[in-house]
């Protein structure tokens, strides 16, 4: 076992609002997401991303994957819970997948639905 602090879930469900991380859960012992998706194509990149900022952080997600939706899955096995490793990963990951160029900047960004924000 780690010598990481394990939050426990009434910790956990303080430590998700002060990330501002409102869309992801605990269930079954992992923090978890659903990102939806406008199609497989975005699916996989959303995959592809989230398994990059795993493999940098090296701490890695699990993930399950269907045509427009990507269910994500965090546990610091070695702890044996929800440790800081997550929920910094679950903030990275937030603002990658969820990033979109400011309006009125340089990018202006995809006009397709593309990775939908449900919460």
């Amino acid at each position: 076992m780690s010598d990481e602090k394990v939050y426990k879930d009434d910790e956990i469900a303080a430590r998700t609002a002060e990330l501002g991380l409102d869309a992801w859960y605990m269930e079954d012992g992992w923090l978890r997401r659903k990102v939806s998706t406008d199609g497989w194509q975005t699916t996989l990149q959303v995959v592809n991303l989230v398994g990059f900022l795993c493999e940098a952080a090296y701490h890695h997600a699990d993930l399950s994957v269907t045509w427009g939706k990507v269910w994500i899955k965090l546990k610091t096995h070695s702890a044996g819970g929800i440790t800081d490793k997550d929920f910094a990963l679950a903030r990275k990951i937030e603002d990658s997948v969820f990033w979109r160029p400011e309006a009125g900047g340089p990018l202006e960004g995809t006009p397709n639905k593309f990775v939908i924000n449900k919460k």
